[in-house]
């Protein structure tokens, strides 16, 4: 009599996704190494693609994960940073000074009047980026939001072209080159050409993203083809970029008629982002596509064969060129597609913002967004959030200083420090007594207290 039991094909079918699942498991585990000989890197290729070992979920204490997580370093820091600025703004005022002079008969007077300095300048800071209470219709009380929104775009996609980079292993210091090409092309596309409403602005958005993509296409060539340091390539083509439209827009095709000065023509009103909410705000459409190229990013790191290759190639080189993955060609792949969504910035900017092309037409856009990147721990929506926060500061610096007299410098400090402590984990984890990720220890389950294999727990990793 047979034994066979109808199940056994099941079982084995099951047995077998097993294997091919702790397979993959291992290959990727192989690839971000190099086979057991190096230590992961800071933001491993699976950072964003889910669960690497979905069977660990839930066995680490919540609260535990949450702290040792670098999302958790990225918030300490910055509120790290803005206490620090506080600090800065309470020595500085006149009120704490005087009060200072008499700070041992009554310390109260000068911790006062410290906390009511940096009280007040911080709600400014909020007043003029978020929500004005003072105003007297509500299109005046959101106004704020609206100009950190536009403030943030160009430094989205700027940000999410250096986060990319970063992800592959470059160091794409050459975003502030890529804008301004992008900026140069699509204005050009935009002064020049006349064209119905809808094909005019979707070739003026192709010509920005062409600019950037050619710009950092040059990059990557030349780190596959000669070796060249990608650093010392984008601070030469920054500079190029700069005096190349400085020269552009000296000569007749891209200076204005009957102008002196550097500036192109308007562009055409068929060439411009239309407003998002109406002419009273200067909020447009780009901020959209800002969000739309978010989206994209995410989808090409961790959805896509190709976003593998770049984070296999960014986690260990030797490794991925091992496992087959082409590596010269993914740094040429890498520096085209981050050229193309910092050229998106620069139509931001000329299509949307300015409406025209001048010589700082980049601002510094292109440096913050290395920051920005930073900030975002390299991951798309990271970047997204860290560029509304950046340009949260943009925008309501100029309102904390028409309020209260502090000066706008105040940020940028408060932006460098931001970048420091985020460069320095340990010293954050240190001052706030987090836990380090390997110290997490997996949670105990029954009534036993014990744990699983290490396997299942994730305690041996």
């Amino acid at each position: 009599m047979s034994t066979h039991r109808p199940d056994d094909g099941r079982s084995a079918g099951a047995e077998a996704r097993s294997e091919a699942i702790a397979e993959e498991q291992r290959l990727e585990a192989a690839v971000e190494t190099d086979d057991g000989r190096m230590a992961p890197t800071a933001v491993p290729p699976s950072a964003q693609s889910g669960q690497l070992y979905p069977e660990r979920a839930g066995t680490e204490p919540l609260l535990q994960r949450i702290l040792a997580s670098e999302t958790m370093v990225a918030v300490l820091a910055v509120l790290l940073s803005l206490i620090v600025g506080g600090v800065l703004i309470a020595l500085t005022d006149e009120q704490v000074a005087a009060a200072s002079s008499y700070f041992f008969a009554r310390p109260g007077d000068m911790l006062g009047a410290a906390w009511t300095a940096a009280s007040q300048a911080y709600a400014a800071l909020f007043q003029g980026a978020v929500f004005n209470f003072e105003g007297e219709t509500f299109a005046r009380m959101i106004y704020p939001l609206t100009q950190t929104l536009t403030v943030a775009t160009p430094l989205i996609c700027a940000g999410l072209g250096v986060t990319l980079a970063f992800r592959a292993g470059l160091f794409n210091i050459g975003a502030q080159g890529q804008i301004i090409i992008g900026a140069t092309l699509a204005a050009w596309v935009g002064f020049t050409w006349h064209l119905p409403v809808g094909l005019h602005l979707l070739l003026v958005i192709l010509a920005g993203i062409f600019g950037g993509a050619l710009w950092g296409s040059l990059v990557g060539l030349l780190k596959a083809r000669t070796g060249a340091h990608e650093v010392i390539v984008t601070i030469m083509l920054n500079y190029i970029a700069i005096y190349l439209v400085g020269y552009l827009l000296t000569t007749p095709g891209f200076q204005r008629p009957g102008s002196s000065n550097p500036i192109s023509p308007q562009l055409d009103d068929t060439a411009l982002y239309p407003p998002l909410f109406g002419d009273a705000f200067r909020l447009h459409w780009g901020f959209v596509v800002a969000v739309l190229a978010t989206v994209f990013a995410w989808w090409l790191l961790n959805r896509s064969t190709i976003g593998f290759e770049l984070r296999a190639v960014g986690a260990n080189p030797m490794a991925a060129r091992t496992a087959g993955i082409g590596v010269t060609k993914s740094y040429v792949v890498v520096m085209l597609v981050a050229g193309g969504l910092a050229g998106l910035a620069g139509v931001a900017q000329v299509a949307g913002t300015e409406g025209v092309l001048t010589a700082g037409v980049a601002a510094s856009f292109g440096f913050d967004a290395i920051t920005v990147a930073l900030l975002g721990r390299s991951t798309p929506w990271g970047t997204f959030v860290a560029a509304l926060l950046f340009g949260a500061f943009r925008a309501g610096g100029v309102t904390m200083q028409t309020n209260t007299g502090t000066s706008i410098d105040i940020v940028l400090v408060v932006q460098s420090l931001i970048v420091l402590f985020i460069a320095a984990p340990p010293l954050i984890r240190s001052l706030f007594h987090l836990p380090e990720p390997g110290e997490v220890r997996p949670a105990k389950t029954g009534k036993s207290g014990k744990t699983g294999s290490p396997a299942a727990t994730g305690g041996a990793v």
